[in-house]
């Protein structure tokens, strides 16, 4: 390309490269918990409804036992711990304004969590904060700004040119939602540093027990999972679609109220997300590996499922006709962690990336799936590149 100078001479130039040579992939990851409250599961029950002064409801109390004991979860991590709900009884009852409350307190409680696993990902990544190019914040507990990003930021001191956006109110799919995001901004920015950060504190959302919440109750723990991705891997983002479930746009949602967020979760998702989610895969593969993905069978990858809960994993595995162990990651997180919202996927990856260094042989293709209100699939094809390959 020639251009012409001010002075009319020619000079030559070559345009700067912007694209990445290579897929996106996750270079480091790391996790965290809050600090407050952890409760077993078999403990739950006894325990909510003693910190709600709803031990009289003993018919309700039972019936979330039971819930709790098919849930496949053993314990959960929570911020919020019996003091605090002593000093805020408002957050108790839906009917009393408490939103105000709730934010103010999570304003400084998710970036806090999301900083205590991001450090653990730079750590591991092991380059410099003031390398990241970009920063992507997935979380559904706040609603403000500034909002979590730029204290994020500010916490973990990256610069002020890093480029920030925020992702609110995705729910369950966040994450994977925030790595199609950092797909393309590592991929379209050459040398780009993207660090994706989901927390989720279920405070916004706690209520006193009725009989309409009892299964979010029995579900929901908080977590952070950051990780940082560019262009070496250690899970390569091959591709990322989107498919929407049509008519499901209120069996699954989230809303904004006076009294906290309130979930919506029908009986009915396991099945919409089993009756459909293979079409979702097929689609995603054969877009992205052409007629190679013939010679694929399910049970020849390996799998990363956010466990919105035991019947949404069981009807995954059926209707794919999957092996045993093919969800192990997604089972491992619901029985350690419950159901982080968007965290959970990052979770999942990690105990993914484990048992790839702890067993060897591991298979190369992988599919990432994750759920949002509307119903939304969010599939993204993974690769495990070979070991050999070096990891920046």
């Amino acid at each position: 390309m020639a251009i012409t100078q001010a002075n009319g001479a020619v000079r030559e130039s070559r345009p700067r490269r912007r694209h990445a040579e290579g897929p996106a992939a996750v270079l480091a990851i790391g996790t965290a918990n809050p600090s407050g409250t952890i409760v077993p599961q078999d403990e739950f029950a006894d325990q909510f409804f003693r910190m709600s002064n709803c031990d009289h409801l003993a018919d309700l109390k039972g019936k979330l036992n039971r819930i709790c004991k098919k849930t496949g979860i053993e314990k959960r991590h929570f911020h919020l711990t019996e003091e605090v709900l002593l000093a805020h009884p408002e957050f108790l009852d839906r009917e009393l304004p408490s939103l105000d409350a709730r934010i103010d307190m999570v304003a400084t409680a998710v970036p806090k969590l999301a900083e205590s696993a991001a450090l653990k990902a730079i750590a591991e990544w092991g380059c410099p904060a003031t390398d990241i190019t970009h920063l992507v914040f997935s979380t559904y507990s706040g609603c403000r700004a500034p909002s979590a990003d730029l204290e994020l930021a500010r916490l973990l001191n990256l610069r002020p040119t890093v480029s920030r956006t925020i992702l609110s109110l995705h729910g369950c799919y966040g994450g994977g939602r925030a790595l199609q995001l950092a797909k393309e901004l590592a991929e379209n920015n050459c040398g780009a540093r993207v660090l994706v950060a989901c927390a989720e504190i279920t405070l916004v959302c706690f209520a006193g027990p009725d009989g309409s919440n009892l299964v979010g109750h029995a579900l929901f723990g908080d977590g952070a999972g950051p990780f940082t991705g560019g262009e070496h891997p250690l899970f390569e983002m091959v591709s990322a679609t989107q498919t929407t479930i049509p008519r499901t746009e209120h069996a699954l949602g989230m809303q904004v109220a006076g009294g906290g967020i309130d979930f919506h979760l029908a009986i009915q998702v396991p099945s919409l997300i089993g009756q459909n989610v293979e079409q979702c895969l097929l689609g995603a593969f054969r877009a992205s590996l052409g007629d190679d993905a013939n010679d694929l069978t399910w049970n020849d990858m390996f799998w990363a499922v956010h466990p919105g809960g035991r019947p949404i994993l069981d009807n995954i595995e059926s209707v794919l006709k999957l092996g045993p162990k093919k969800l192990t990651s997604s089972q491992n997180v619901l029985h350690e962690y419950g159901n982080m919202s968007g965290a959970t996927i990052v979770f999942v990856l990690d105990d993914l990336r484990r048992r790839r260094e702890e067993e060897g042989e591991f298979p190369e293709w992988g599919a990432l799936l994750a759920f949002v209100p509307g119903i939304t699939v969010e599939t993204m094809v993974l690769r495990s590149p070979p070991r050999s390959v070096k990891e920046n």
